[in-house]
């Protein structure tokens, strides 16, 4: 029967393994096979002189990358993964691979992230690109685990709707039989609706499309959205969610990931302390002016070279707050003292945004006059608006992006790097 990788033991005596054969050594004498699931790696060292026949014709006609089975003592080993070896009496190739390989699953040879992503499927063998993608796994496990401890309920909205969520024009158009459909930018106009229906704290976390013409390290066309909407709560309630959130996903990654950072070299990883910082737009707007060479004045939106340098000056998560009204989108809350400003904040990492939200306007006729005043037509929303003329509660919320969450927290270069098959300008394919 076939065991784990990882679970293989001196103590097991005698195990059956199947994997990839990851590296190949052959010093006359003796062969050495490091052997990888998704598991570990084990060394597989064949002593030729002792060695069936049948073991050494395989071994001999093995490729890197090919799927093995192997049959045999285990031994302890100081000096191999893991301090033990398998010394094999059965070495059987379930399926070859071919040579050479599209890149270098060992990672002695680098690939650039085109290469990379082209053999998506070979590139993720590799023990640090698998560590990301378990790693994403945890994460979305732990925020689901949050919501759902916490009194959530999960939803799911539609992808293809008639209307654009904020207006604009950075949607994909697609053919709905007879009819103008656009792939959704947000679930944010759903969300809202279910505070009507008195769910009271919904989630959903599910794809967004942007048609943004960025080739940058941080965007995607298709990104992984994790929403929340919850009635009776204002701004300040939901950003104490937001942050608690991301405590307990960075702490769940701790606990649970240990080798996958140790794969990453990640040796200063840590959870973020909370509360985070609470910086007004005018402040970071007034940080930004001493720190870029750029024009930047207040009522300008934070490029991302002023994200840089206010980040830096940070110097950890921390959240920008009481942004104009007139830059925000119209279901953002104004302030009823002054209305200039409204009750909306982005959640920072040093490197970037994470995320967007804001207490929202619940109030049908102030929502139609935003609405207006970003020159969108309110009947395109009716839809939308017409179950703020049943009841709909006070609310707020917010959406956050898996990928940049990732990104950051694991210190990749490349937004690319922490979805498996990413879709940008340039990419439709695999």
């Amino acid at each position: 029967m076939r065991i784990p990788i990882q679970s293989v033991t001196p103590a097991t005596g005698s195990a059956e393994i199947i994997g990839w054969v990851h590296e190949v050594r052959d010093l006359g004498g003796l062969a050495f096979f490091l052997i990888r699931d998704r598991t570990g790696i084990i060394q597989v060292t064949v002593p030729k002189k002792k060695a069936p026949e049948s073991v050494l014709a395989a071994i001999k006609a093995v490729s890197r990358e090919s799927v093995v089975r192997v049959i045999g003592n285990i031994k302890a080993m100081e000096k191999a993964p893991g301090g033990r070896e398998l010394v094999p009496d059965v070495f059987e190739i379930i399926n070859a691979s071919e040579s050479p390989l599209p890149l270098d699953v060992v990672e002695k040879v680098p690939a650039e992230l085109d290469t990379r992503l082209d053999a998506r499927f070979l590139d993720a063998r590799r023990p640090r690109v698998a560590a990301v993608f378990r790693i994403r796994s945890a994460v979305i496990h732990a925020i689901t685990a949050y919501f759902e401890k916490n009194g959530f309920t999960g939803i799911t909205t539609p992808k293809i709707v008639a209307a654009a969520t904020e207006g604009g024009t950075e949607l994909f158009p697609i053919a709905y039989f007879d009819k103008e459909a656009f792939l959704n930018q947000s679930p944010q106009l759903y969300k809202q609706m279910m505070m009507a229906a008195g769910f009271e704290k919904v989630y959903e976390i599910g794809p967004i499309f942007r048609a943004e013409e960025h080739n940058t390290t941080k965007h995607l066309n298709e990104a992984t959205s994790i929403d929340i909407e919850v009635s009776f709560a204002d701004h300040n309630e939901v950003m104490k969610i937001l942050e608690d959130l991301i405590v307990a996903t960075y702490a769940h990654v701790k606990d649970t990931c240990g080798d996958q950072i140790a794969n990453l070299e990640l040796a200063d990883f840590t959870v973020p302390k909370a509360p985070f910082t609470r910086l007004p737009y005018a402040d970071a707007i007034e940080i930004a002016k001493k720190k870029i060479d750029e024009p930047i004045k207040y009522g300008d939106d934070i490029s991302s070279a002023a994200e840089r340098a206010i980040g830096a000056e940070m110097g950890s998560h921390y959240f920008i707050v009481d942004w104009p009204t007139e830059i925000r989108p119209y279901y953002a809350m104004p302030y009823e003292d002054d209305p200039s400003i409204c009750r909306a904040f982005d959640l920072m990492h040093p490197r970037m945004e994470l995320s967007s939200g804001a207490q929202r306007v619940h109030q049908h006729d102030l929502l139609v006059q935003q609405i207006a005043k970003k020159g969108l037509n309110p009947e395109s929303f009716e839809f939308y608006l017409r179950p703020f003329r049943y009841g709909m509660p006070p609310h707020a919320g917010w959406g956050l992006g898996a990928e940049r969450l990732v990104m950051t927290m694991l210190n990749l270069g490349n937004v690319r790097e922490a979805v498996l098959f990413p879709r940008d300008m340039h990419r439709l394919v695999p």
